[in-house]
């Protein structure tokens, strides 16, 4: 992955989509002294099928911002989208335009935009069109005749969007002093997990073992896989 950064904004539909996707990189990153911010699409309040999404709502929020703690991010947003129906559109690209112009990241980390997860499922709508929206607002953010009522400068300052949990990666990030790390921002979701039916600890072996399938394509280490995409 390439280095020649020094902040990052990491874009998502869900809480917990950067924990199941990039969070060891993430870590890895701000231990080397990197910047990253975290921007929430929604706030995942439709993601716990026996709570109410009102209640949801601040656990999920709660959650979200002790994980990013966790890896070395203080710095978490929500955009109050409903969870589960979020559209691709003008509205949600002026949105992450006027986030990346007010970061100014180098680097931009969203999840998968493609139709398959790497599994080989069909995508939920939310990732892809959260992640198709990020992919156009880089080019939004650096055109001053584009949302000029947002009344701020351009940015085109973004050198590199690394799209986490793609069927297609084509660059990885070495994880093995940050694997635990990864798995403890991965359990600080402790109530979203209980709703998937997941006992705690249950993190700790899906996550290795991908990392360690990721490592044999990727030089044999540890690793989270992203695809990089020029925009």
């Amino acid at each position: 992955m390439p280095d020649d950064w020094t902040r990052a904004l990491a874009i998502a539909a869900h809480p917990d989509d950067m924990e199941f996707g990039a969070a060891g990189a993430i870590a890895a990153w701000t231990a080397a002294g990197k910047s990253v911010s975290y921007l929430l699409v929604s706030r995942g309040e439709a993601g716990i099928d026996g709570m109410r999404p009102e209640e949801a709502t601040k656990i999920r929020e709660d959650e979200q911002r002790a994980s990013a703690r966790i890896v070395g991010v203080d710095e978490v947003e929500f955009l109050d989208y409903d969870d589960g129906a979020i559209e691709y559109g003008l509205a949600l690209r002026r949105d992450l335009a006027a986030a990346i112009r007010r970061h100014r990241p180098e680097l931009i980390i969203t999840f998968n935009h493609r139709e398959s997860t790497f599994t080989g499922k069909w995508n939920s709508p939310d990732h892809r069109n959260t992640g198709l929206a990020v992919l156009d607002a880089v080019g939004d953010a650096g055109n001053r005749w584009i949302f000029t009522d947002l009344g701020t400068d351009p940015w085109t300052g973004v050198r590199h969007v690394a799209v986490a949990g793609s069927p297609e990666p084509t660059h990885a990030v070495d994880i093995s002093e940050t694997i635990d790390t990864a798995v403890a921002s991965v359990e600080a979701h402790a109530a979203y997990l209980k709703g998937l039916g997941l006992p705690p600890g249950a993190a700790r072996g899906p996550l290795e073992s991908f990392a360690a399938g990721t490592g044999e394509r990727f030089g044999g280490r540890p690793a989270i896989p992203f695809e990089l995409v020029n925009v």
